[in-house]
């Protein structure tokens, strides 16, 4: 049968290439059959040329016959025997190989493929047996993933996709890059981190213990040198009370997985009669690029941790920042050097400016109208035009506006979100008040909009910000950002510019902060107070501020019908039914009233306004709610915090005693 289909197919094609001759030369002898009749004296030389004509069109389809039966002979030859040499290299190659359907339906490999997966055979099974594979149905466009651990080796993936008979195949071939992978982890690992360590609050101690410094401050130097040496690192003291620290990248993974417990090691040193424990600010720097670069980056951590107000370690990463730490409370170290300074540098930038806008977070409470009051003055006083954004639909600061706006000083000074980004220049200067978050601000469109930004914040910082602001003093000591401006007032203007009624706001926004000074009230905060007082202050005047109406009390009253203990600690009141701005403020009340219960560490009130949680958070001094709350996206102070959470309530709740989970627990995360 099969000799019989050759002989025809022979016969075909000698029927086509002499049959084409034929019909050429035949057209040949009819075309000079025609010309001799037409052209009778001319019969020579066109017999001549009609048949040369036909010879090289003979010759041509000649020719091309035979090149091509050539080429069928050497693909017989050559076919099968390629095929044979492909599957002999790929089913005996020593890296894993195999073939899916679409399906993903395993239908070859060959024998490392079985080796690297320890399996007794792949037939018929799912290529996500083998590898991690995202679900893409019968697609034709499938995306396998690159990369690869089969049986502890690294394997990079090539894959091509195949058409046969009319269905589609993808041939994978795994190229084993081990050697590669060991190799750049082994350089990673023994490349160089810097770290920045500073002890925070010696000096401070010290002040009331003059004595034990040097004592305190060996023990200190010795716990350090300690943890250098053990993983033969290199510790060196370029500033009293201040260290540069190198070690190898594969060190600091062992300091975060044991959650930098030198703090907790320099913690244990206790100074004076009060016990107060000794403090470490670590930054480090693990970024890309030079040792120069990871010198900067720990800087930079190094000042966020001191922000952020110190006793924890900041580690700075190309694409992240993590913490570590922070148990205890920051204590006022702030001179009065330290405010002239920071007086003087504000004032210059603010009489640069060719108008100041003066931004609060969102929501604003006494303290953020109060600070914002006050930089008001502070511009006024260097005649630049100033105004302030608010949200005067804000129930909260009714008051406030009110009393404020009888002066003529500040007649048309505030104005909405809008009108804010329309008095936007090249040289204005931003000041952002009580707030140092992007995420809180009044009018994100401003900040992003304005290149000149001051920041004046007693917030703990989270996270670095888009851009570096031209002037930063966020001070999580001071009881209030209306404490800090008070300050600046004090060192700035002369004596009787500040209006009483302005010093009475400024006055309302620390009684707010520090709950009538008895939370967070230092030194400096009483010092603030008397300067106010000084200036026409009225603490009776102030209190009518903080009366609320038969309506609020009532709302207030909702919170204690949904009360629970959580970890024996922790108390959590929850109202669903808000509807305004004003039950957030009652929040925090809330938070506040329920530290007075037994037993309660730490209080949070949430309450649902529209498609958001709104979550106070306050703590008797020996929980970090602001470490609790930033796994909430939120923020604020060691004793104080607060988070807007867009979800369901009850979501929420689960969030909320996770992260405290997290806090009680952190050996556990």
């Amino acid at each position: 049968m099969y000799n019989k289909q050759q002989k025809i197919k022979k016969l075909r094609l000698a029927f086509l290439r002499y049959g084409s001759c034929a019909i050429i030369g035949g057209g040949g002898f009819a075309l000079l059959t025609f010309l001799v009749k037409q052209y009778p004296d001319s019969f020579i030389i066109l017999s001549v040329t009609i048949a040369l004509l036909t010879m090289c069109a003979c010759a041509l389809v000649l020719t091309i016959f035979e090149k091509r039966r050539r080429k069928e002979e050497a693909g017989k030859i050559s076919g099968p025997m390629l095929g044979t040499i492909m599957y002999d290299s790929v089913n005996n190659a020593r890296e894993p190989a195999l073939i899916c359907d679409c399906k993903n339906k395993i239908i070859w490999y060959n024998r490392f493929s079985l080796e690297a997966v320890g399996a007794s055979s792949l037939l018929g099974a799912k290529l996500s047996s083998v590898i991690e594979l995202e679900d893409t149905g019968d697609s034709e466009d499938k995306k396998f993933p690159t990369e690869a651990v089969l049986d502890g080796k690294n394997y990079l993936i090539e894959s091509t996709k195949i058409r046969s008979n009319g269905s589609i195949y993808y041939f994978l071939k795994f190229r084993d890059v081990t050697e590669i992978v060991d190799l750049k982890q082994f350089i990673t690992d023994e490349d160089n981190a810097v770290a920045y360590i500073i002890i925070d609050n010696l000096e401070e101690l010290m002040q009331f213990e003059q004595e034990s410094y040097r004592e305190s401050a060996s023990r200190v130097e010795e716990i350090l040198r300690e943890w250098a040496q053990s993983v033969n690192g290199i510790l060196k003291e370029y500033e009293r009370d201040k260290y540069l620290f190198f070690f190898k990248n594969k060190d600091l993974q062992k300091f975060v997985s044991e959650k930098f417990e030198i703090l907790d090691r320099v913690r244990e040193i206790r100074v004076g009669m009060g016990n107060i424990p000794i403090t470490l600010s670590i930054g480090v720097g693990k970024v890309k690029g030079s040792l120069s670069d990871r010198e900067r980056a720990a800087h930079s951590a190094l000042d966020l941790a001191l922000q952020r107000g110190g006793d924890q370690a900041v580690v700075k990463y190309d694409n992240k920042i993590e913490y570590y730490g922070g148990l205890t409370n920051s204590l006022q170290k702030r001179t009065k050097v330290f405010t002239r300074v920071a007086s003087t540098e504000i004032l210059a930038h603010v009489a640069s400016a060719s108008n100041v806008i003066i931004m609060a977070h969102k929501y604003p409470d006494y303290d953020a109208f109060g600070a914002s009051v006050g930089m008001a003055r502070l511009a006024m006083y260097c005649g630049v035009k100033v105004n302030i954004v608010t949200d005067f639909k804000n129930i909260n600061i009714k008051k406030c506006l009110k009393i404020i706006g009888d002066n003529k000083l500040y007649k048309g000074l505030f104005v909405d979100s809008a009108s804010g980004l329309d008095l936007v220049s090249s040289d204005t200067l931003l000041i952002l008040v009580d707030v140092n978050n992007p995420l809180m601000f009044e009018s994100r469109d401003i900040y992003d909009n304005v290149y000149n930004v001051a920041i004046i914040d007693h917030h703990r910082k989270t996270s670095e910000y888009p851009r570096k602001p031209i002037f930063e003093l966020v001070e999580p000591s001071a009881s209030s950002a209306s404490e800090l401006v008070s300050e600046m007032l004090d060192f700035t203007l002369q004596e009787s510019l500040l209006a009483p009624v302005e010093a009475n706001m400024l006055l309302a926004g620390i009684t707010l902060d520090t709950r009538n000074f008895t939370k967070g009230a230092g030194t400096k905060t009483f010092a603030a107070a008397m300067y106010l007082r000084d200036n026409g202050a009225s603490y009776d005047a102030i209190q009518d501020l903080f009366k609320s109406n038969i309506s609020e009390y009532k709302q207030e009253a909702l919170f204690g019908q949904k009360i629970e203990i959580y970890r024996h600690c922790m108390a959590i009141a929850v109202n669903e039914s808000g509807v305004d701005a004003t039950d957030k403020i009652l929040a925090s009340r809330v938070a506040d009233n329920l530290l007075m219960v037994d037993e309660v560490m730490a209080s949070f009130a949430l309450v649902q306004i529209g498609d958001s949680v709104h979550i106070s958070a306050r703590s008797n001094g020996t929980v970090n709610v602001q470490l609790i709350l930033e796994a909430l996206q939120g923020g604020g102070r060691y004793d104080a915090a607060g988070a807007v959470v867009r979800s369901a309530m009850h979501q929420v709740l689960l969030q909320l005693k996770e992260a405290i989970d997290n806090y009680l627990d952190p050996e556990e995360r």
